[in-house]
């Protein structure tokens, strides 16, 4: 057999260059929060048992992010703000692959999923979700052309291409949703491995010529990444959920309760304007 020596297309060494960058990030923010009230560790494989709520956490802008040297992210600060009023401790399992950690929690490894996933009734007979957290809706991704030109202006541009999601996410039946009311076929790419970062960041490399992710991701990281456009939307705003096992309907009341408690007082607020403000 004979081995390729090819070097990689430019967008392909990009993309490299970029995923290096968000491993080299994700293994800082582990260092880095050795101290903090609520534990950000790798996967053990194993649940922690007793008090301790598993939470499987995305690594994504808004979700559980390193800024500088710091880490932060919306629902990672109000999960962190939770645990310490309600003094439950609480370990974070960083995640990028959306199907592995929910097959981590139906499994009995994690108690909670942190991730893009929109609140949807099909998804109701099989998970339950918290309260809403936050509200967002989800966007097509693309690459600027020459003079700021968008290949995809509407919703109606989408009739017969292909479009990628993360696997596992609700995005699928959206898309599906989408097309049945343009009236014409939008095809879907599953990506297992990536996150919604990831994705972003292959529309960028012109690995990928579109992806579906939600708005708060996608316009925080066009504010990084130079040449893509989040300005088409692929939804009407939804309800974003924090997602647990059937079985947990008790630890489900309490993340209410506790949502309710802090949504009440200004901390939530002051989170929101800052992962949210636009």
């Amino acid at each position: 057999m004979i081995k390729s020596h090819a070097k990689p297309k430019k967008g392909q060494a990009l993309l490299y260059v970029a995923l290096l960058a968000l491993v080299c990030a994700s293994m800082l923010a582990l260092r880095h929060c050795q101290d903090h009230p609520a534990a950000l560790v790798a996967a053990t494989g194993k649940a922690s048992g007793g008090d301790t709520i598993d939470v499987a956490i995305e690594y994504s802008p808004t979700t559980c992010y390193t800024y500088a040297d710091t880490l932060g992210g919306f629902d990672y600060d109000l999960m962190r703000l939770i645990a310490s009023t309600a003094r439950r401790p609480v370990k974070f399992h960083t995640i990028v692959a959306l199907e592995a950690a929910l097959s981590g929690l139906d499994s009995g490894l994690y108690d909670v999923v942190v991730a893009q996933f929109p609140l949807m009734r099909s998804r109701k007979g099989k998970y339950l979700f918290t309260d809403a957290v936050y509200v967002d809706n989800q966007v097509l991704v693309q690459r600027r052309l020459p003079g700021g030109r968008l290949a995809v202006r509407s919703q109606l541009d989408l009739a017969g291409d292909t479009v990628m999601i993360v696997a596992g996410s609700p995005m699928a039946e959206r898309i599906a949703s989408l097309s049945r009311e343009i009236g014409d076929t939008i095809h879907t790419v599953a990506e297992r491995e990536y996150g919604p970062e990831q994705l972003v960041m292959m529309v960028a490399a012109g690995e990928v010529r579109y992806a579906v992710v939600n708005r708060a991701i996608a316009v925080a990281m066009a504010a990084r990444v130079k040449g893509i456009d989040a300005s088409v939307p692929v939804s009407m705003t939804q309800f974003q959920s924090w997602i647990l096992r059937k079985d947990e309907g008790a630890l489900r009341d309490s993340l209410n309760s506790w949502l309710r408690a802090a949504k009440s007082g200004g901390a939530y607020g002051a989170l929101h304007r800052r992962y949210f403000a636009q």
